[in-house]
């Protein structure tokens, strides 16, 4: 599958098919995350790879929004390092993107699980508590996401977008 291919496959699957993924498709997987860039090339990421059951359930209650998580075959806790850079976000994010891409590459389904929460400081660390606990996860990381995987037992139909017109500008904003 081509890369622009993958980003225009990749939905939010949060229905699982029971099958297991294989080591070697999700160890492809965590290495899109592990090749993802960073800022400065600094080591701002940490990746946690779950496949435990019962760390699965225990992780479909650090949100409200994240039940799904309990019927994936895998999860990846994707944390940064604020000590190690300011990007620690933007690094984060860019290593979800590509996980999320490679693994629709290799026909699994994924889901976001946004733990980080910028606009309400309680309940992100109330989140990202609960996510540290369950993956005994330093106090130093920033827990920004788990994504669930595995394949898909629903096919979802593209999204719709707004025109491109609206959205995509050259040379200025216009």
């Amino acid at each position: 599958m081509e890369v622009l291919e993958a980003i225009q496959h990749r939905r939010e699957i949060t229905k699982y098919k029971p099958t297991p993924i294989k080591q070697e498709v999700l160890q492809k997987v965590v290495e899109a995350a592990y090749f993802a860039p960073t800022g400065n090339n600094l080591p701002s990421k940490d990746i946690i790879v779950v496949t435990d059951k019962q760390l699965l359930k225990e992780l479909g209650d650090t949100t409200p929004f994240m039940p799904w998580i309990k019927d994936a075959q895998a999860g990846i806790a994707i944390t940064g390092r604020p000590d190690i850079s300011k990007y620690w976000l933007q690094d984060s994010s860019i290593a979800s993107g590509y996980l999320w891409l490679e693994a629709v590459n290799l026909g699994l389904g994924g889901a976001f699980g946004a733990v980080y929460h910028a606009e309400d400081p309680e309940e992100s660390e109330r989140r990202e508590n609960h996510a540290r606990r369950t993956l005994s996860i330093p106090d130093d990381r920033r827990v920004l996401a788990i994504i669930g995987l595995g394949y898909p037992a629903e096919n979802k139909a593209p999204k719709t977008k707004i025109e491109r017109t609206e959205m995509i500008h050259y040379n200025q904003f216009s």
